[in-house]
């Protein structure tokens, strides 16, 4: 099969983007879709897949051809997912022989290089999570699953399965996880059905966190770091779209989004939002029987839905990132009524952003921890995920 050269200088210009400008793979992606309505579905899904892997495997690709250019990482790549490379391609004096070579001879390398992630990310992982870190990069390189969470405000999951066959759109039940599907690889989620409100896509790791909290509608929770309001979400259809739900956030952008993914999904009445200014947390001082802190955090835990973060990331920025969950559970515990339970989560796989972070809070006396819970790319198969369950003393 022959590349479109147009496709080919596509995959090229998204991969500098992101190695050189520093862009968001998937923002780079959907705007080159958006710019180009010609290109088929065919077409996107090819370049997606492209330079997702020449992303995700950039070290190990730069190896196999022994250049670092983003062209020869792009016609690495091409070659090892069975495509024709074009007449007008060069390999910069590494032929396909050389390269076959240096293929099998990947699995030799240091495991910053046949895992392709940055050298001081790799070291500073396995100095937290040692031996374990091997298996969990291994799964973090694999290819994510698409989940999808039934909103059962609106539809039960029985309901949401045929609804779905009924658009050609086939899933699966997940094993331990509550009102959870996921896509079979290959099977792709129509951009009509994705704004029903009978579904939203999250991860099946995600999915595990609002439970821990154990609401009830007569509650008052506070998600104290919504966003565009995921976990919210998933919280009012827990809380069946009774009580009151604050969800907050700095961005108020992204509660723009939440309130109109709360109309769809029918949890409106329940939901109220609230942009994050200096005296937020003595608005709300002692008025929350439940508490969300879903921090942000390094993201470790996703790679596999975002490759490009591991190239993004640098000790600075995770020095900050560490600083800002040390300063939220300074400032935040207190929007809790005492006997009040708070789940501190993240989607990072280090301990530091993790059980570190807490111990300040259990020391202080004036937290307990009820439960804890690691989910593990490895041993679950899905994103990374870290929560703590505490009681307010």
């Amino acid at each position: 099969m022959k590349m479109h050269r147009i496709l080919a200088q596509a995959a090229v210009s998204l991969t500098k983007s992101v190695f050189r400008e520093h862009q968001v793979l998937d923002h780079a992606l959907a705007e080159a879709c958006e710019a180009n309505p010609k290109w088929g579905k065919r077409d996107r899904a090819f370049l997606a897949e492209t330079v997702y892997e020449v992303v995700r495997w950039r070290r190990a690709l730069a190896f196999v051809a022994d250049c670092e250019e983003i062209s020869a990482l792009c016609a690495a790549q091409w070659t090892r997912m069975g495509y024709e490379i074009p007449e007008w391609w060069a390999h910069h004096g590494c032929s396909q022989d050389e390269m076959r070579v240096r293929e099998n001879n990947l699995n030799d390398q240091p495991r910053a290089i046949r895992e392709s992630i940055p050298d001081w990310l790799d070291e500073f992982a396995f100095n937290q999570l040692g031996e374990a870190w091997d298996a969990e990069i291994s799964a973090l390189n694999r290819r994510a699953i698409v989940f999808l969470r039934v909103n059962r405000l609106q539809a039960t999951v029985e309901e949401v399965i045929a609804w779905l066959a009924s658009h050609q759109v086939h899933v699966e039940q997940v094993l331990g996880v509550e009102n959870a599907l996921c896509l079979p690889q290959g099977q792709v989620l129509p951009k009509s059905l994705r704004h029903d409100g009978r579904i939203e896509i999250q991860d099946a790791g995600s999915q595990l966190i609002a439970p821990l909290l154990d609401v009830s509608g007569t509650m008052r929770v506070i998600d104290a770091c919504a966003g565009a309001g995921g976990k919210t979400l998933q919280i009012a259809a827990l809380m069946r779209g009774r009580g009151r739900i604050d969800a907050l956030d700095v961005d108020a952008k992204k509660l723009n989004e939440l309130r109109l993914r709360a109309k769809r999904a029918g949890a409106a009445g329940c939901i109220h939002t609230h942009t994050i200014g200096p005296s937020t947390p003595s608005i709300y001082h002692d008025t929350a029987d439940r508490l969300l802190i879903d921090a942000p955090c390094s993201g470790l835990g996703t790679l596999r839905r975002q490759p490009d973060l591991k190239w993004r990331l640098k000790p600075a920025m995770l020095e900050r990132i560490q600083s800002l969950q040390a300063r939220l559970l300074l400032d935040y515990p207190a929007m809790l009524k005492v006997g009040g339970k708070l789940v501190y989560a993240t989607c990072s796989i280090l301990p530091s952003e993790n059980r570190q972070a807490i111990e300040p809070l259990i020391a202080s006396g004036n937290f307990s921890l009820l439960e804890e819970r690691a989910i593990s790319p490895a041993d679950d198969g899905f994103d990374g995920f870290y929560a703590a369950v505490l009681k307010r003393n």
